[in-house]
């Protein structure tokens, strides 16, 4: 592993693993029970970093997003979620390899993710990453969320370094950002759920990554 970096932190949903099956299933459900067609997947994919408000705005926004009704929905999505966050999803291929690597090195590493901890954790244990995860960060437990550095800077106090010594890679913009206020270098991870009218480029990481085989690389000796 490379020396620069003596941890690595990720974003969970669309880099470290692949929700989006899952979100895709549980709002396509709600759909179909009411009558509408099921949205494409690919359509649904591109919007999970945006978290639940923005999925089910895809299949219920004429209510307006503000709305009770709206709201209704809301919870109804996050219940079934919650009953279904791990039917389908799983690491990113080759990402399992990655971990490896990381505690065959004994390099740390952890989750920084504005995924409430109600979902994340139960998540995680059911994809047995719970005992090999040193730190997961959630918006529910810090003041302010990414991009704010807050989250950041607990992660790594958590793991006993400095930030400087620690790679963050995301697939959002705000990840960028988050990792760039608390001093950090950053990797943009463009397998994640990246919008059609947005270029990885021009969030300005340290690293755009076009795979997990491209952060595997940038992680070795040179």
């Amino acid at each position: 592993m490379n020396p620069r970096y003596e941890g690595v932190l990720f974003d969970l949903d669309g880099t470290l693993v692949d929700t989006a099956p899952d979100f895709a299933a549980v709002l396509n459900r709600m759909l179909v029970a009411r009558g509408r067609p099921a949205l494409p997947y690919e359509t649904v994919r591109k919007a999970v970093s945006q978290g639940a408000r923005t999925v089910v705005a895809l299949g219920f926004g004429e209510m307006g997003i503000e709305s009770p009704e709206f709201e209704v929905m809301r919870q109804e999505f996050l219940v079934n979620y919650r009953e279904h966050l791990a039917d389908e999803t799983r690491l990113f291929d080759g990402m399992a390899e990655l971990l490896d690597n990381l505690d065959a090195e004994g390099r740390p590493w952890g989750i920084v993710t504005n995924k409430h901890s109600h979902f994340t954790n139960p998540l995680l244990k059911a994809l047995g990453l719970d005992q090999r995860c040193r730190v997961a960060i959630c918006p529910d437990m810090v003041t302010h969320t990414k991009p704010d550095p807050e989250p950041m800077f607990k992660a790594c106090d958590v793991l006993g370094l400095h930030p400087a010594s620690v790679l963050y890679v995301g697939d959002h913009l705000r990840d960028i950002q988050a990792g760039k206020n608390a001093g950090m270098p950053t990797a943009a991870a463009a397998w994640g759920y990246i919008p059609d009218n947005e270029n990885i480029l021009d969030w300005q990481a340290d690293h755009a990554l076009a795979s997990v085989d491209a952060l595997q690389a940038l992680l070795r000796p040179a």
